[in-house]
């Protein structure tokens, strides 16, 4: 693939504060000659995410991510490195090229901007179909039954698919695009994968089309509402995965929302894009909606990026409490805070705002519960509370998600807050919590062992000796230590080859970048592979010590002199080996005298 140049890594790097960078996303505080804050990639209360000016730099005591500017933002905008880098050069002015041409890199970006293209061109035929079509008249209908005016249909672009496949394909081919755009795009399928000849069919037909959006506000994808009932076919049909689109990744409304819910608090998380956009239309710019699938970590991710508050606001029957609660279960163990609306029974937002207007709608969610209080009061209206059976059962099942809490405190507040609400005994209910959190470990171990995990786990640290670790840091942070180390790479040769981490250093002395410059340094660091990037980050220390070059010395004559140490140890064992002539005795003898003699004259200035 194409590759931005390191010296334009650099130059980015060099350009970039990471303290207005990280500040721009979290609130900071002064601590000497560093900053601090909560870090936002865990939940915690006390400040363990460490800011570094001189190095720009960051580390978190607590998680252990760490980094540089173009590490944060990657992680926290769960960004590619290249848009990433791309995004900062932006916002420093910095142009980019990239080093090489990539044939099919090019191709793919090519076939991502047609497909989106079409998409957006699409996207704006279905709405002139929905309007000027009288074919469209019962989609017409429905919309002014729902309250909806022609700048809603406007602002979000909603537009009609017709029954009949041929308008469609004649403005295909009117617009240029062939029947593979409408295949990959997602709009058609082969009627027989096996054989083209078979031709196409539409995968919506008779719909109400609600263009699906990216973060950057490209439409992607399509979410077509069924217009007349048909049991043979969903309510709601998304487009299916594509180059563009996994809908796992998405969330409707987003695009629109996220500045409105960081102004907000929260995130308003709706059940439908009718709702989304009924909520928008009068106001409430926070909300958001699934597209017909359970919330995914990607999901949270893409939330905890504008808040960590949520407030789910779902339909009150059977169907939209179970659809709560699994939102719940991946909410929460991603640092969110989770509440819920109470609505009336049959009530969507939609309807909900029609019937009692906006104001009332804003009223009912700043009346939202606590996510365990709601569960409750729905279960009050399930079960028979004065059946002290149902009440312990109930407490019990609640045990479970109470486990999913990862702050201990919060943890403990819902378990007294279940046990009064139920008046059941709060150990009874922490000993579940508790059985629950370790079969949860086992089978999370047992899942992470097993074969069936297609997410890839967190790259191991690579093992690093203390002392190869210290030089390093040494020669990545001080010019002088760098050239100490450089000058006895001869003399290290033999102990880097045998000590665990050992090559790290010597690819830091091969490549020697510049310790004067943080962006050069950061920039080294990006082209190590993760193992080794993140057992560097993970043991350096925060300070430079005064005499950089001498600290290099006394680590260095400490590495020697237990590297020695150990193959005399090896030396004498191999002199055990009765097999062995006179001759090779004498030659070990010799051998183990030769390194007495190093170690005295370095004054037994290592660690035994």
């Amino acid at each position: 693939m194409a590759t931005i140049p390191d010296e334009t890594i650099e130059q980015v790097l060099a350009a970039t504060d990471i303290v207005e960078l990280i500040g721009s996303y979290v609130e900071l505080k002064r601590a000497g000659s560093t900053f601090k804050a909560l870090c936002p990639f865990h939940n915690e209360k006390t400040p363990s995410f460490n800011i570094n000016p001189a190095r720009q730099s960051f580390h978190c005591f607590g998680c252990g991510a760490g980094g540089d500017a173009i590490s944060f933002v990657r992680e926290y905008e769960n960004l590619t490195f290249t848009d990433t880098v791309k995004k900062l050069a932006d916002k420093a002015g910095i142009s980019i090229t990239e080093a090489a041409y990539d044939p099919k890199a090019e191709k793919m970006r090519k076939r991502q901007s047609r497909l989106k293209d079409f998409h957006n061109r699409f996207a704006k035929f279905m709405h002139t179909e929905l309007w000027n079509n009288p074919a469209a008249q019962h989609a017409r209908d429905y919309l002014k039954e729902r309250q909806f005016t022609p700048e809603m249909t406007q602002d979000w672009l909603i537009g009609w698919m017709p029954e009949q496949a041929k308008p469609c394909y004649e403005w295909a081919k009117s617009e240029g695009f062939l029947g593979r755009d409408l295949v990959e795009s997602g709009v058609a399928a082969l009627r027989d994968e096996h054989n083209p000849k078979q031709g196409l069919y539409l995968r919506f037909r008779d719909r109400l089309m609600f263009p699906i959006h990216n973060d950057y506000g490209d439409i992607i994808a399509f979410s077509g509402r069924q217009l007349r009932e048909d049991p043979r076919s969903g309510k709601y049909i998304n487009s299916p995965q594509t180059v563009l689109f996994n809908k796992s990744k998405v969330i409707f409304g987003l695009h629109k929302a996220r500045r409105d819910i960081a102004k907000a608090g929260f995130a308003l998380v709706c059940e439908g894009q009718i709702d989304v956009i009924a909520c928008a239309t009068h106001g409430i710019t926070n909300a958001v909606a699934g597209l017909g699938t359970a919330f995914t970590e990607h999901h949270a991710t893409l939330l905890r990026r504008y808040t960590k508050y949520v407030t789910l606001c779902f339909d009150s029957d059977g169907a939209g409490v179970k659809a709560a609660q699994k939102a719940y279960e991946i909410l929460i163990p991603a640092g969110l805070m989770v509440k819920a609306v109470s609505m009336p029974p049959g009530e969507d937002p939609d309807s909900y705002i029609q019937q009692y207007g906006a104001e009332a709608f804003q009223n009912l969610i700043a009346q939202a519960s606590d996510f365990f209080n709601w569960k409750i009061d729905y279960e009050a209206t399930q079960r028979d509370f004065s059946d002290y059976q149902q009440r312990s059962a109930l407490a019990n099942e609640l045990s479970d998600l109470v486990s999913l809490i990862p702050d201990k405190v919060a943890q403990d507040g819902a378990v007294l807050q279940i046990a009064t609400r139920l008046t059941v005994g709060d150990n009874e209910i922490r000993g579940a919590v508790q059985e629950a959190t370790t079969q949860r470990k086992r089978k999370n171990f047992q899942t992470k062992s097993s074969d069936h995990d297609d997410s890839p786990a967190p790259p191991p640290l690579t093992p690093l000796d203390h002392h190869i670790a210290y030089l390093c840091f040494l020669a990545l942070h001080s010019q002088s230590a760098q050239n100490y180390l450089v000058d006895q790479l001869e003399s290290l040769f033999e102990p880097l080859e045998y000590s665990t981490g050992g090559h790290i250093l010597a690819h830091i002395l091969a490549k020697c970048p510049n310790p004067e410059s943080p962006a050069a340094r950061q920039t080294y660091l990006l082209s190590l592979k993760d193992p080794d990037k993140l057992a560097l980050q993970a043991s350096f220390p925060e300070d430079i010590p005064a005499q950089p070059a001498a600290a290099a010395e006394d680590t260095m004559t400490i590495l020697l002199g237990s590297h020695l140490q150990k193959k005399e140890t090896a030396l004498r064992t191999k002199m055990r080996n009765p097999s062995l002539q006179p001759e090779q005795v004498m030659a070990i003898m010799q051998e183990v005298q030769e390194i007495q003699l190093l170690l005295r004259n370095m004054g037994q200035r290592f660690i035994r």
